[in-house]
């Protein structure tokens, strides 16, 4: 198997895997708030055990001003789970994970202003038909779902609105490139979330039984520590265009497991909404990546 084909495959596994997540956060009895400190916490280890095996010095900018835009975006990331994996027990699998994917519109209105892009007719079309997808996933018109249902969808976009807080920190971040820069973003955001987790619930991961911790190291160092090294070293042999396409895996996943495993129900109309996010999207960043 070639490099190309190798990475390829690397990160296609690494997006099946990443669209699996929500199964495993389903089955750990703990705050979502801690979910996401320990997830945290084991996938620093595993990727500096990996670093160290593969002989790989840390690379740590000298520039304060680098050190805290990292501090700051290990911060939103790890807030980022909270909210998501909140929206998970509001709302089904799939609506959460829809609603989280209107990150990457976020991320096209907002460049114009903080980096001078212009939003050209494709932009704007791909925002408001996204825009659109949000309106119909949230079920106007069918109340039988309740208030919770909206809340799981506020938490999405929420998840969504720091998820893109993260992508657009990490546009200014030059030091620090790849693995280095998640193992330093997941150590930033231990040190934000422990302080968080003492005050709001307290450290509760001892009264997990053996299933919980199952599923807590399955999040921990399979679903981020190894899926991430396997997602940046594929990174580095895709083209732009290949990483856009194929990061619409994780997405599908996470729908269909939804549908099919969790039995849980999507209208026609949400399906729709879902479409709309995703196809827009992928269309916008693929006119990005020429």
């Amino acid at each position: 198997m070639n490099a190309s084909k190798k990475a390829r495959f690397m990160f296609i596994l690494s997006m099946v895997i990443f669209g699996t997540i929500s199964l495993c956060v389903r089955s750990i009895a703990l705050p979502s708030s801690e979910v996401a400190l320990f997830r945290a916490v084991l996938a620093s280890i595993l990727i500096t055990c990996y670093l160290i095996s593969t002989k790989q010095k840390l690379v740590v900018s000298h520039d304060p001003k680098q050190l805290a835009l990292l501090l700051f975006s290990g911060a939103a990331m790890g807030f980022n789970w909270i909210l998501l994996f909140e929206a998970y027990k509001y709302t089904t699998v799939s609506i959460a994970t829809l609603s989280y994917y209107f990150a990457p519109v976020i991320v096209t209105v907002v460049s114009p202003i903080l980096f001078q892009e212009k939003m050209g007719k494709k932009q704007w079309l791909c925002f408001l038909m996204s825009t659109l997808g949000i309106v119909l996933i949230t079920g106007i018109g069918d109340l039988g779902q309740g208030s919770s249902h909206l809340v799981g969808i506020l938490l999405g976009l929420g998840a969504a609105v720091l998820y893109a807080t993260v992508i657009l920190i990490n546009k200014f971040i030059k030091d620090v490139e790849g693995i280095h820069r998640t193992l330093l973003q997941f150590v930033s955001a231990m040190i934000v979330l422990f302080p968080y987790v003492l005050i709001t619930n307290g450290i509760t991961v001892h009264t997990l039984d053996t299933t919980g911790w199952i599923y807590l190291l399955i999040v921990g160092f399979i679903h981020t520590g190894i899926t991430y090294c396997m997602y940046f070293t594929s990174l580095k042999e895709l083209t732009g265009q290949q990483v856009a396409l194929l990061s619409y895996i994780d997405p599908l996943v996470a729908v269909m497991l939804s549908v099919t495993v969790l039995q849980e129900s999507i209208t026609w109309l949400q399906a729709l909404g879902g479409l709309l996010i995703l196809s827009f999207t992928l269309y916008n960043e693929l006119s990005s990546s020429k």
